[in-house]
């Protein structure tokens, strides 16, 4: 690792390849990474510096060129340095597919539903898996900096009970649907972009894992960010099911995508709060409300989890 400042030594590699402009600090995602926009004159690009955690570089890379091969487009990688934690790739500009919901909502989520469909296909050999010790350590974040640290709240010993039975229950019923597929685990969004031919760009994809059919489904379609009609959800959820081919009815698909979209949004309950607490990021507080509102109204319909819809609304004040 270079003793130079993080900057500095990006500047110096860029610099390795004859590549010189002004570096244009972008907004970045919830994450340790810094991006940036070059511009030499002749090309422009983007500049990801994960300096602070140089060995996700090796992981990005890897899943960018399995998704390659699966048929999946994402941001072309033209150089990468995985010590100091630089990579170097294409400029894909700056509309994501959250920025033309308004007028084109009808068109891209099929895109967008079918981009699953074809990265489910990706090779997942190697990856970690998201067994049930992962997943209720995420939902456990929770308790931890959405209930305790950030709501301050004093949990009776009946309660505890309650969430731990119920996440435990949501493991259980996650890993009831089919497993083995490539998840990308924030496939959202914010996370698509398009390309100048208009196809539609998976970024942020370095965190994947191998598990449930239903998980970036869950991920696109109930999206922290942008909230859906119900009706919609779950008619463009079983489109999804229809394409994929899985013999299952309706019933059964969509609490598989209930359970699914359970655990995702209650991990999301502590890392917003986590963001906001110990990373000084407080706009994430601002999408508390929607990812509450997924998981009490879901928590809701089912016998095993209304307890803890309802302790979440009492807390929540909702």
């Amino acid at each position: 690792m270079s003793n130079k400042e993080p900057k500095e030594a990006l500047i110096e590699w860029l610099e390795s390849y004859g590549i010189e402009g002004e570096l244009t600090p972008l907004t970045g995602d919830a994450s340790f990474r810094k991006y940036y926009r070059i511009d030499d004159g002749f090309q422009k690009a983007i500049v990801m510096d994960a300096s602070a955690q140089p060995e996700s570089v090796a992981p990005f890379v890897d899943i960018a060129h399995r998704l390659f091969e699966a048929g999946v487009r994402t941001p072309k990688i033209n150089a990468f340095e995985p010590t100091e934690g630089f990579v170097f790739m294409e400029d894909l500009g700056s509309t994501h597919m959250s920025d033309v919901l308004e007028t084109e909502a009808e068109t891209v989520y099929p895109k967008a539903i079918d981009t699953i469909r074809q990265m489910q296909l990706t090779e997942t050999e190697g990856l970690p898996f998201y067994d049930r010790d992962f997943l209720l350590l995420e939902m456990e974040l929770m308790q931890e900096w959405y209930l305790d640290k950030f709501l301050k709240i004093s949990i009776s010993s009946d309660q505890q009970n309650i969430i731990d039975q119920t996440l435990e229950t949501i493991a259980d019923k996650v890993l009831e649907q089919p497993q083995g597929f490539f998840v990308h685990r924030d496939f959202h969004s914010r996370n698509l972009m398009f390309d100048c031919s208009d196809k539609l760009v998976v970024i942020d994809f370095q965190d994947a894992r191998v598990g449930a059919v239903t998980y970036d489904l869950v991920s696109l379609l109930r999206d922290v960010y942008v909230e859906l009609d119900p009706q919609e959800v779950e008619r463009l959820a079983l489109h999804f099911r229809d394409i994929k081919g899985l013999d299952v009815d309706d019933e059964m698909f969509m609490k598989w995508f209930d359970f699914m979209g359970l655990q995702r949004h209650i991990k999301i309950l502590g890392i917003f709060a986590r963001l906001a607490l110990r990373d000084g990021k407080e706009g994430y507080l601002k999408d508390i409300p929607l990812t509450l509102k997924y998981v009490t109204e879901v928590a809701s319909k089912y016998d095993e989890t209304k307890a803890l819809g309802e302790l979440l609304k009492k807390y929540s004040n909702i």
